[in-house]
């Protein structure tokens, strides 16, 4: 499918329109917007997306997606028909990339496709979810209270990933600190003391000639420090795209100090929180799973929630499917166990979310309020070690003053 910009007028209303849309070429786009009545005058076929920059800079973030999904839903909800709805929406969409997809989108409906499939058109911005989710508003005829579940869906999980990313924040600038101050110590402190050792004919100390080797390295052969940290992180970044890469930092995530639980709980939060909004729509146990699944964002999560998948099929309960185990906490079985005994599984997988959440603010807290003193300490002792293998070699040539 190529992409064209075109001029035309309406015939309805005699206006002048200017978008874009989707055909497999120029005649099949003019005969597309006769269809839609307009009167196509000027088609032109645009050869790329823009500059990297452009790119960049119009960047879909979650909270365009949001305003765009909650405007959506309060026009089709006030009984608009779902194509002026859309119209409505892309004009008042200030985001021009998200702006463009909903023109796609506005061409895909109105040439006879459903809007579930012509959000699946573009999963890098609409995802499994929230298709699913659209879908199912669509087949119940609920369209307006999917996509506001969405919304709010969407906005949970920012808001969580928001404070996980805020208390990481901290100890990152501390880490920041600390190379600077080695940096500082080592380009221009160092230098001076062996100099002075030099001048004095005396011999470094063990630690000091450590620091002024690596201090003589990074200055004059700093391109190959540089290289290598290059080289590494190119084959780091390469190898956490493949499968055992991305394994290996799922299973980091779960089990690095401090921080480890405080995932398996926001995983399990949106476990339980994506499954009762796609339970609540309607869509089927199975579905849900396998939607899930690919949301919690972790393969290790994601072969439990699969492995679950294949016992329900089979006729097992899905608290019983989901064992206990490392990965799933055993809050979430109990919970869902007594969803199944009451005929209200979304509810209680809503309660769990909730407390998960609860708990991943008040750990967050914890967190963030134990860390700092923490990472003083630390600081104050890179930086300590460091003036004491500095300053205590010149206190010994002076305190032996007599035999210089």
């Amino acid at each position: 499918m190529k992409k064209f910009a075109y001029e035309a007028r309406d015939r309805a209303t005699n206006q002048l329109v200017k978008a874009t849309l989707q055909a497999d070429s120029e005649s099949s786009a003019a005969q597309l917007l006769v269809k839609q009545g307009f009167i196509p005058l000027d088609i032109k076929e645009q050869s790329g997306d823009g500059s990297f920059f452009a790119r960049l800079t119009g960047r879909i973030t979650t909270k365009d997606k949001v305003v765009f999904t909650r405007q959506l839903a309060t026009l089709i909800g006030a009984g608009l028909p779902l194509s002026q709805s859309l119209h409505t929406v892309m004009e008042q969409t200030a985001n021009k990339q998200l702006q463009s997809v909903v023109q796609e989108i506005v061409s895909d409906v109105e040439g006879g496709k459903s809007l579930s499939l012509a959000f699946g058109r573009h999963p890098q911005v609409f995802d499994g979810v929230f298709i699913s989710l659209v879908s199912a508003g669509e087949i119940s005829g609920t369209l307006d209270e999917s996509l506001q579940r969405i919304a709010n869906q969407q906005e949970k999980d920012a808001d969580t990933m928001s404070k996980i990313r805020g208390a990481l924040t901290y100890p990152v600038i501390v880490l920041v600190v600390i190379f600077g101050v080695l940096a500082f110590m080592l380009f221009t402190v160092v230098p001076q003391v062996e100099k002075l050792y030099h001048d004095l004919h005396k011999e470094l100390p063990f630690l000091t000639a450590i620091m002024v080797s690596a201090a003589n390295f990074l200055t004059h052969y700093w391109w190959i420090a540089l290289a290598v940290v290059a080289i590494a992180g190119y084959f780091i970044f390469q190898f956490l795209k493949t499968e055992a890469g991305i394994r290996f930092k799922d299973g980091f995530k779960l089990h690095v100090p401090i921080f480890g639980k405080m995932f398996q709980k926001l995983y399990m939060a949106r476990f339980s929180r994506t499954g009762q909004t796609l339970l609540a729509t309607g869509v089927s146990m199975l579905d849900m799973l396998r939607i899930t699944a690919v949301s919690v964002n972790n393969g290790i999560i994601a072969t439990s929630i699969d492995r679950a998948a294949d016992k329900v099929k089979g006729g097992k309960a899905l608290s019983s499917s989901l064992e206990p185990e490392e990965v799933i906490l055993p809050l979430v079985p109990q919970m869902i166990k007594i969803g199944e005994q009451s005929g209200r599984i979304d509810e209680m997988m809503g309660k769990v979310a909730q407390v998960y959440e609860n708990e991943l603010d008040e750990q967050i807290k914890t967190i963030s309020t134990a860390i700092e003193p923490i990472l003083m300490v630390v600081l104050a002792v890179v930086a300590g070690g460091m003036v004491g293998a500095i300053l205590l070699p010149i206190y010994s040539l002076v305190g032996g003053g007599v035999n210089l």
